[in-house]
């Protein structure tokens, strides 16, 4: 059976895809048409619903609860590890209502978490993540938020930081931060479901057990990213809850699923929205 699987180019994806992509691992009879591109690219596909798997923002599947569930395995979800807004010149946090703010993207999970902590904020504009930091430098908007690899970068680029809007999550909630996961097609059978479930936990099983199988995979996406930055960006985004959510990964992503009720971007989320 085939099924288009769409992931995204950060090391964190190709580093828990590669097993599963070039048969190092029992697929169950499971093959693999790949779709690769920007989380926002993926949001946006998976909204109009053209992959039967794929890699989503937390934010996004507000929007598409009803078409997909959530697997166990593949989610970004930890602490330290949210996203940032950024600035060229010194800004206080109580200023950025007021501001012109750079996102990576609507259905991102930064920026829900950037609009639950300033419901009031108005002027965004949306960027691919990668060109934040330079608009931002080139005075194109007064902030940026920031996701990913940049993270790591924002600093030698003489920016400077607003806010960790992953540390804001953290002390409101007492969550970890569901930044995004991995997604399958309700039209899919339930044993299909559990089918691919099985298979992507073998696969990130497979990468922590090898991890330096998957070098060339991710370095074929990431040939301009410095290898310690790399190194870093697995590291923050691919842990225990990489693996198996558990009760208080899936608290998390209701809690922040309801959030987007409360800011009526949405007006409800289904009950079943986890693979069982």
């Amino acid at each position: 059976m085939k099924l288009t699987l769409g992931f995204s180019t950060c090391p964190n994806d190709t580093f828990i895809f590669d097993a599963m992509v070039h048969n190092k691992i029992d697929t169950e009879g499971l093959k693999f048409e790949l779709v690769m591109g920007d989380v926002e690219e993926l949001n946006k596909m998976a909204i109009n619903a053209e992959l039967d798997i794929t890699k989503i923002s937390y934010h996004a599947f507000a929007y598409i609860a009803q078409n997909y569930k959530i697997l166990d395995s593949g989610s970004a979800l930890g602490r330290n590890n949210g996203p940032l807004l950024i600035s060229k010149k010194k800004i206080y946090p109580d200023e950025v209502p007021h501001l012109k703010v750079a996102i990576p993207g609507q259905h991102t999970t930064a920026n829900l978490i950037l609009r639950t902590a300033y419901p009031e904020i108005r002027c965004v504009k949306e960027y691919l993540f990668s060109d934040i930091e330079e608009v931002v430098l080139d005075n194109e908007v007064d902030a940026g938020l920031i996701i990913h690899e940049t993270r790591f970068t924002y600093k030698k680029r003489g920016l400077k930081k607003i806010l960790d809007l992953g540390e804001y999550w953290e002390e409101k909630t007492g969550f970890p931060v569901p930044l995004g996961g991995i997604i399958v097609n309700r039209k899919l059978s339930d044993e299909v479901q559990q089918k691919v479930n099985r298979v992507l936990r073998r696969s990130i099983d497979y990468a922590f057990e090898n991890p330096n199988s998957a070098l060339e995979f991710i370095r074929q996406f990431a040939q301009e990213m410095d290898e310690q930055v790399m190194y870093k960006h697995i590291e923050l985004y691919v842990n225990d809850f990489t693996k198996d959510l558990g009760e208080l990964g899936k608290k998390s992503i209701r809690y922040l699923l309801d959030k987007a009720v409360e800011l009526s971007f949405v007006d409800s989320i289904p009950e079943d929205i986890f693979v069982s």
